[in-house]
C-alpha cells in the first residue's frame, strides 16, 4: 500500500510517503510557507522513493483542528491530487496524529489554538491504534472539559498556554506533557494506513476540514476581552 499524506495544520509543515509500512517524511517548522513547501516536498519524495503518483493508493491529510489558513491547504492539496489521479483520500485528526508521540495507553492531545484557547483531545491507545475517548473540542484552558482516569501522557503546543494550565488542573493525573511536540505527516500516514485498511476511504468531495472553531475572526475588543 502507497499512501502521500500532507499535516499542515500548525506551525510545522510535513509531507509523508508510506510505501509498505516504510515512511518517509520531510518536516520544518515553517510558519507561512507550507505553501511554498508541501508539493516540492512531496514530488521529492516520490522521486526518491522511485514511485510515480498513478502508483498511490490513496492520499491522506491532517483534517485539522488548526489553523484555518493551514487545515484548508491541506484539504486543497489532497482533494487537487486525489482527483486528479481517481484516488480515495483519508482524513486524519490532526489531535490523533499528535497524540501518535505521546505514551501510554491514556493520551491528551493538546494545540495551541490562539485568542487564549486549545484545542484538545483525548485519546485511547490499545498497542494497535487509537481510540477518541471524548469529542474534540476548543475552549479556555480553564473551562476545557478534562478527561478522568490517572496515568495520562501529553503532547502539543496547547500545554504552554495560560502558563501551563491544563498541566496544572490535571495535576498528578498527567504524568508527564511535551508542550513543544507539533504533529507530523508521517503519523497522519500511519493512522491512515490502518484507517485505509479497515476499509475507511472517502471520495475526495466527501471531505472536510475540522474547525472546532465557528469564530475565524475576533474583533480587537474580542480578543482583548479573552485574554481578560
Amino acid at each position: 500500500m502507497n499512501l502521500l499524506a500532507f499535516e499542515t495544520a500548525t506551525e510545522a509543515c510535513s509531507v509523508a510517503l508510506y510505501i509498505d509500512g516504510e515512511v518517509r517524511e520531510r518536516f520544518a517548522i515553517a510558519p507561512r510557507r507550507h505553501a511554498e513547501l508541501a508539493l516540492p516536498w512531496a514530488e521529492a519524495l516520490l522521486a526518491e522513493a522511485g514511485l510515480q503518483r498513478r502508483q498511490l493508493d490513496a492520499i491522506a491529510l491532517g483534517r485539522g483542528p488548526g489553523a484555518f489558513t493551514g487545515v484548508r491547504l491541506a484539504v486543497a492539496i489532497a482533494q487537487g491530487i486525489a482527483l486528479g489521479l481517481d484516488r480515495p483520500l483519508l482524513p486524519v485528526s490532526t489531535l490523533a496524529a499528535l497524540a501518535m508521540q505521546a505514551t501510554g495507553p491514556r493520551r491528551l492531545a493538546a494545540i495551541d489554538a490562539r485568542m487564549g484557547e486549545v484545542y484538545l483531545g483525548a485519546f485511547g491507545w490499545d498497542g494497535q491504534g487509537l481510540q477518541p475517548l471524548a469529542p474534540e473540542q476548543v475552549a479556555a484552558p480553564e473551562a476545557a472539559i478534562l478527561p478522568e482516569g490517572e496515568d495520562w501522557h501529553g503532547a502539543g503546543t496547547g500545554f504552554a498556554v495560560a502558563g501551563g494550565m491544563l498541566g496544572a488542573r490535571m495535576g498528578t493525573r498527567l504524568r508527564a506533557a511535551d508542550a513543544a511536540a507539533l504533529p507530523h505527516a508521517a503519523d497522519v500516514a500511519r493512522l491512515a494506513a490502518a484507517a485505509f485498511a479497515r476499509g475507511e476511504v472517502l471520495p475526495p468531495e466527501r471531505v472536510e476540514p475540522a474547525y472546532l472553531r465557528n469564530d475565524v475572526a475576533l474583533t480587537l475588543a474580542q480578543q482583548q476581552a479573552r485574554r481578560g
